[in-house]
């Protein structure tokens, strides 16, 4: 029969260690991991409501006109001032040569113009000669008018002699008047022709503004890059009509790359400017970027929406807003290059040392 072992003689079971050696490891990790977090933090702010922002310059027709030649293709990177399109011009070429013509014809009335002030003004100088003629033959008719007075009453010349001198006093006064009267009527028409000289003088300056105007229009058929960038969106083919004012294509600024970062409003207390930046890029998570804070929105992104919320109307339910903080990118051109508006990125704002 095999031997019953009693109860005070079953071998004792070894407690099992490994169950506490794995909850120690885990308490410690988690505190590790908290303490880390703790201070890191105590450090920075973090937000990952953030994207890739910049300037993208929509391209407009200033001038309407069926397109003669497009000069890039989409998606292609653009220079300053580089030409990219061209609308057929010759109907404004017709408009600044017809005001060219207009300008040379107002050109000539003015010429003439002023031919005829000279000429007035010349006729002028005559008839001032004229009066002053009649001026001296009146002052010696009178002298003489008033000798022949004083002689008639002694009897020293005849009645005849008196009434003769009377007769050419009366005529030289007449011959006065008559040259005052003309040198009055050839100033009045000097006066008159500056006037419509000045007249002639307003309507070539109209001309040389419908001139301006017209090379300014001509000048508009041709389309340039209003940045250095990238081309995108063309919304125009060969020998499609524009008018003005339709967006033909965007520029994407290559100098305007920056990050808009949509931090809590509880988050703000920490964060100023020039604060350093650090960034995470979805599209490139080995690429380590650094950039500092540039300025905040006036208002909550809230605010700026098309229709912004109303808390008067009684619906009201507390949710903390977010406030849009601009940062500036810190990188060489290659890096910048790869970056593109609307990309998503994570920042960390460091706002302690």
């Amino acid at each position: 029969m095999a031997q019953k072992h009693t109860p005070e003689e079953e071998p004792k079971k070894k407690p099992n260690r490994v169950l506490p050696i794995i909850l120690g490891i885990v308490l410690l990790a988690g505190i590790v991991f908290g303490v880390k977090e703790y201070i890191y933090y105590s450090k920075h702010v973090d937000t990952d409501d953030a994207q890739i922002d910049g300037d993208i310059s929509p391209v407009v027709a200033r001038v309407g006109g069926y397109v003669d030649s497009i000069d890039f293709q989409e998606n292609e990177h653009v220079n300053a001032g580089q030409v990219l399109v061209k609308l057929d011009d010759r109907d404004y070429k017709v408009k600044l040569e017809q005001a060219l013509d207009a300008q040379k014809n107002a050109s000539a009335g003015v010429n003439v113009g002023q031919s005829q002030v000279y000429t007035y003004a010349a006729n002028s100088a005559v008839a001032y000669a004229g009066v002053a003629s009649a001026q001296a033959k009146l002052d010696q008719v009178s002298k003489d008018y008033a000798r022949y007075a004083n002689l008639i009453k002694d009897g020293s010349i005849t009645q005849q002699q008196f009434d003769q001198s009377k007769a050419d006093l009366e005529v030289a006064q007449a011959n006065y008047k008559a040259a005052n009267d003309q040198y009055k009527a050839a100033q009045e028409q000097v006066g008159a022709t500056k006037n419509q000289l000045q007249q002639t003088n307003t309507g070539v300056t109209q001309r040389q503004a419908d001139v301006d105007f017209a090379k300014l229009q001509l000048s508009y058929t041709t389309i340039i890059a209003p940045a250095s960038g990238i081309v995108s969106k063309k919304n125009i083919q060969l020998g499609q009509l524009v008018q003005a004012g339709q967006t033909l294509f965007s520029v994407v600024n290559d100098n305007s790359i920056y990050i808009t970062a949509n931090f809590k409003e509880t988050q703000l207390d920490k964060i100023r400017t020039g604060q350093k930046v650090d960034i995470e890029v979805d599209a490139y998570p080995e690429l380590k970027l650094e950039g500092e804070v540039y300025n905040f929105s006036p208002a909550t992104g809230a605010k700026f929406s098309l229709l912004p919320p109303d808390n008067a109307t009684g619906n009201y339910v507390k949710v903390v807003q977010r406030v849009p903080v601009k940062i500036l990118i810190h990188a060489d051109k290659d890096v910048m290059a790869k970056l593109r508006p609307g990309m998503s990125v994570n920042v960390s704002v460091i706002y302690k040392d």
